[in-house]
């Protein structure tokens, strides 16, 4: 196996003989030739939209197909078997539309005729052979670029899923994700070629948020500041995890009444913030801290688990039995709930014994997002104008096990207390539950979501800077970010194709960027790696 998709790969250079994340060589070697296939479906659907065919099936198969082979989301064998074959299926149905179409189908790459072979062995013989270093370029820098096109399209197909499932999608998203996938086999694309399609990923992924933003607003109402208690109520009890909003209405409404409480994990905290999930009374609070904890947390919690997206790493077996998956996750030997009827973790979460009293802990605070910081946008204008806030530090993006993590920590302790502190994302749980106090009234943490929450905090740069009468380069604005997966990646080229520049990225750079488009990125973007805290914020504030 050979992956380096995500920024805890093995000794910063590639995971071989078994991923960081859990993944085993026959797991990765099934992505492989899932994305290897979606690249021949791929390939039919650029010469369908040639002719004017486009078919809405395939568009969002290919999301899912490929939101699947993101980090810490599917490591089930036999569901990359079901992945490989609808795509084929898929495929060939579509060469028959657009033969009728007038188009032509008579495409001359192996991905675009692939049989899959009939046994799960066959199937990872084959992805053995065709994994992300077969790809044909002309050198190094051009791979380089279109692994890094590969991992962003993966995080806009994550985005874009979660977007149609709410009822908002874009043709033109789709038209991307396809065109950027049959780019793989493009023996004749240079780097010339591959930096404007990886600055339009970041295009389409802007995109990709802003229609994930209008699918949860729109349903649930913009976030509003609120108190999310880190306690526990008596009773029995049902822990959410991932990103899906849509499961967690879901859940919510199949819980009322049962005598369960409902809590937060991971990313799904700003949930509490949105006025008709808040509505729900069993809607507690919040349980735990950093997803990549969740070995110590999980069995603390007397509760059943449901996953609905990329949160955690494999369970552990002593708890597997109560963990449900939704959506696209899945483990071997843990119960997936693929007709949303969450009735089985129900039925364990009533079975087990729930907290045995109530526990007053501290709490957070969430629901940050635009409509909510741009409320008091005058209050803002004025302390900095004023010389009350000084800076102001957008802290986020994707959390890990790494002790070098707790940089994030430390430096937003450090932050002097005439600064304010954005953040989104997994990567605050570094640092949720600090009290840092508030400039005349203005909380110095502002919790502003999710990680697609950064369509949000972009809007709230772009209004200050109109405010301002400056570019957003020219606010009194850091983006200290870290990554980890591939929704990070496409967040990432997003802040590129905006043009914003002197970002700090870490804690280490991505393995797939070689020293050129590193170099490229430097000279054009600013790009730097992280210090130290103190010699960051030495050289950002003077």
């Amino acid at each position: 196996m050979f992956c380096y998709q995500c920024e805890q790969t093995a000794k910063g250079q590639g995971c071989t003989v078994q991923g960081v994340c859990g993944k085993n060589p026959d797991v990765a070697a099934l992505q492989d030739l899932l994305v290897y296939a979606l690249i021949g479906l791929s390939q039919v659907a650029v010469a369908g939209r040639q002719v004017g065919v486009s078919d809405k099936d395939v568009n969002v198969f290919t999301l899912q197909a490929l939101f699947a082979t993101l980090t810490n989301v599917d490591f089930d064998p036999s569901r990359f078997v079901s992945w490989i074959n609808d795509t084929v299926k898929h495929r060939e149905a579509l060469k028959v539309k657009v033969k009728a179409g007038g188009g032509n189908v008579a495409i001359p790459s192996p991905a675009a005729t692939l049989t899959p072979a009939p046994t799960l062995a066959g199937l990872i013989a084959q992805g053995e052979q065709l994994g992300i270093k077969t790809f044909p370029a002309p050198d190094a820098d051009a791979l380089s670029l279109k692994h890094i096109i590969l991992f962003g399209a993966k995080g806009v197909a994550a985005y874009a899923d979660h977007a149609q499932i709410l009822g908002q999608e874009d043709e033109k998203v789709y038209a991307f994700i396809h065109e950027a996938l049959a780019a793989m086999l493009n023996p004749d694309l240079g780097v010339s070629d591959l930096i404007p399609m990886a600055m339009k990923c970041g295009e389409m992924n802007l995109r990709a948020m802003e229609l994930l933003d209008a699918g949860n607003t729109g349903r649930y109402g913009n976030p509003v500041p609120t108190k999310v208690p880190l306690g526990a109520k008596k009773g029995k009890a049902i822990l959410v995890s991932g990103h899906d909003l849509a499961d967690m209405e879901m859940i919510l409404k199949q819980t009322a009444g049962k005598g369960i409480y409902v809590y937060t994990h991971g990313e799904m905290l700003p949930c509490h913030g949105y006025p008709e999930l808040k509505k729900y009374p069993h809607f507690y609070g919040h349980f735990g801290t950093a997803w990549q904890n969740q070995i110590k947390e999980f069995p603390n919690f007397p509760g059943a688990i449901i996953m609905t997206t990329n949160c955690i790493q494999r369970p552990a077996d002593s708890y597997k039995d109560r963990i449900f998956t939704t959506g696209l996750v899945g483990w071997p030997g843990v119960k997936h709930i693929a007709d949303k009827d969450f009735t089985p973790a129900i039925e364990k979460a009533l079975e087990l014994p729930g907290f045995p009293a109530d526990t007053n802990g501290r709490f957070v605070m969430t629901g940050f997002a635009r409509n909510a910081v741009l409320g008091v946008a005058g209050a803002v204008i004025d302390a900095v104008k004023n010389k009350q806030i000084r800076h102001f530090f957008l802290v986020g993006g994707c959390d890990g096990a790494k002790p070098v993590r707790n940089y994030y920590t430390e430096f937003v302790e450090k932050a002097p207390k005439d600064t304010v502190i954005l953040t989104l994302a997994c990567g605050k749980f570094k640092f949720f539950d600090k009290q840092l106090g508030d400039i005349g009234g203005i909380p110095r943490l502002l919790d502003v979501g999710q990680c697609n929450d950064a369509y949000s905090a972009i809007q709230i740069a772009v209004a200050l800077a109109n405010a301002f009468g400056v570019g957003v380069n020219d606010l009194p604005l850091s983006l200290i970010l870290s990554w980890y997966e591939q929704k990070a990646v496409a967040i990432l080229l997003t802040l590129l194709y905006l043009g914003i520049k002197n970002i700090r990225l870490g804690p280490s750079l991505p393995a797939f960027v070689t020293p050129n488009v590193l170099d490229f990125l430097v000279k054009n973007f600013d790009i730097k790696p992280i210090t130290t805290a103190a010699e960051d914020l030495k050289a950002i504030l003077g």
